[in-house]
């Protein structure tokens, strides 16, 4: 079966509700997805949307709501719906996946996989361009929509293949990094809760994850995007990264890791003593001044007496492990104390036992290092939440993160679909001589994000153009003789 059957009172079985909430409606130049790139042409593609091919928002937008309920209610299936049609950067998300056309049926093999509003789960969906895409999600309006691999055939028709021919090609080499995996070392938050405090987590995982990437792996096209919630996901774009084995994939993902091991183990961090590697090295930099001056004292590592008994577990030896535990329990002595006490104890004893000269490290590594889930990352069939879905629970749009701009990246500003909804209505009422001239997403905060976006697919673009010259100059050599 291609996916799950309508419905009642599913968005399929319903008339769309875009049909209804919008006075007008026209098939916009700026949607027109199906598109043949001239990669001769070194003109840069730009989309300037008619004055009548701007839909139009209900003359009464839903009311703005503070907090969305934990369930899908109409009013969320209404903004979702709006956003869809109005919003919703189609043009930039077919270009993307298209990958400027050097693969034949690169797109039209690519599965998508929608979750509707009544928990029905569509899996292998498949388009033959970015129109149809988009006809269809602006028919189901979809709660989240997921991304998976290039197939060898038509997803939605792997049920004409032979049994175990339907396999999975390429894939982006994709990294997800959740908060729930840092429950063990945070304080200030549990579960899909998050606050200021425990983002630090994600700017760091963001920083050290991304210069591994550019620097030890030489990936260009790293896509960082906000999960809506509680975590950030990275897509890495590049050619090469796409084609990568499963074996390549785990063997990244080894190269990256450093905290392993579950509730049992204590010392999840094993660094050598004989010398560090310098991707680490790097790591350290910026972990560091990050540790001491923010999630020591964030995360109450060494004001809780159960959470600094598990950081002096870390030393190598039993003495110093005795020694500052009965001097902590009999004193009122600060984090900054007792970090001071550390250093001084690990120090001293690393000249006897030079073995536990990376200790330091190690307690540091161990309460701020990414957490990484290896198995999204390595399983070329493994689905992974597209950029712009809006989260359901938070009316929050999974936007793209800056990675050069990671410290000043806030959760909480993420644009709310309701917000959104809203910003169009203000400048239509504040400017109805441009209303129906100006595209909806320039009217709201999402303008930045998709241009952030536009810009990020217009860089594999011309690569996509490298890649196709490249291979015309070999074709061409093949002919000469």
């Amino acid at each position: 079966m291609d996916g799950i059957a309508s419905q009642p009172g599913s968005p399929a079985a319903a008339s769309s509700p875009t049909t209804n909430r919008l006075d007008s409606k026209a098939e916009a130049a700026t949607d027109s997805n199906d598109i043949e790139m001239d990669f001769d042409d070194e003109t840069p593609l730009t989309f300037k949307p008619k004055e009548e091919q701007i839909p139009a928002l209900p003359s009464s937008p839903p009311k703005k709501q503070t907090e969305l309920s934990s369930g899908i209610d109409m009013d969320f299936n209404q903004l979702l719906a709006i956003f869809y049609d109005c919003i919703f950067p189609f043009r930039e998300f077919y270009r993307w996946l298209h990958y400027g056309g050097v693969q034949k049926n690169y797109f039209l093999h690519r599965e998508l996989s929608f979750t509707l509003s009544n928990d029905a789960y569509l899996r292998f969906k498949s388009f033959k361009d970015g129109d149809e895409m988009k006809a269809e999600i602006l028919k189901l309006c979809p709660i989240k929509i997921d991304i998976g691999a290039v197939y060898n055939s038509e997803p939605k028709k792997r049920a004409t293949v032979k049994d175990g021919a339907f396999k999975p090609i390429e894939r982006e080499l994709v990294f997800d990094i959740d908060m729930t995996d840092y429950d063990p070392i945070r304080s200030c938050c549990s579960g899909a809760d998050i606050c200021r405090k425990c983002w630090d987590f994600m700017t760091v995982s963001i920083k050290i994850i991304d210069r591994a990437l550019q620097d030890d792996f030489g990936f260009k096209h790293r896509l960082w995007v906000y999960s809506g919630r509680r975590g950030v996901h990275c897509w890495v774009c590049d050619d090469r990264a796409r084609k990568l084995t499963a074996e390549s994939r785990r063997a990244i993902v080894n190269y990256l890791e450093v905290v392993k091991g579950g509730e049992e183990t204590t010392r999840k961090v094993n660094l050598s003593s004989k010398g560090l590697h310098p991707s680490l090295r790097k790591a350290n930099e910026i972990l560091n001044p990050v540790f001491t001056q923010r999630i020591m004292n964030n995360q109450d590592i060494l004001t809780n007496p159960e959470k600094w008994k598990n950081v002096i577990a870390l030393i190598p030896d039993d003495d110093t492990r005795k020694r500052l535990s009965e001097s902590w329990s009999k004193s009122n002595v600060t984090p900054a104390v007792k970090w001071g006490n550390i250093l001084a104890e690990i120090k001293a004893l690393s000249k006897k036992k030079p073995s536990a000269a990376t200790a330091v490290m190690e307690i540091i590594f161990q309460h701020s290092y990414p957490r990484l889930d290896s198995n999204v990352s390595v399983g070329l069939n493994h689905l992974l939440k597209s950029p712009f879905c809006v989260h359901p629970k938070t009316g929050r749009v999974c936007i793209p993160i800056d990675p050069k701009k990671a410290d000043s990246f806030d959760p909480f500003q993420a644009p709310k679909v309701s917000d959104l909804v809203e910003q169009i209505a203000d400048f239509d009422l504040s400017n109805p001589e441009s209303a129906r001239t100006v595209p909806h997403y320039q009217k709201t905060s999402m303008k930045a994000h998709v241009e952030y976006f536009r810009k990020f697919v217009e860089e594999l673009e011309e690569e996509a153009k490298e890649v196709f010259r490249a291979r015309r100059a070999e074709e061409d050599k093949k002919l000469q003789f």
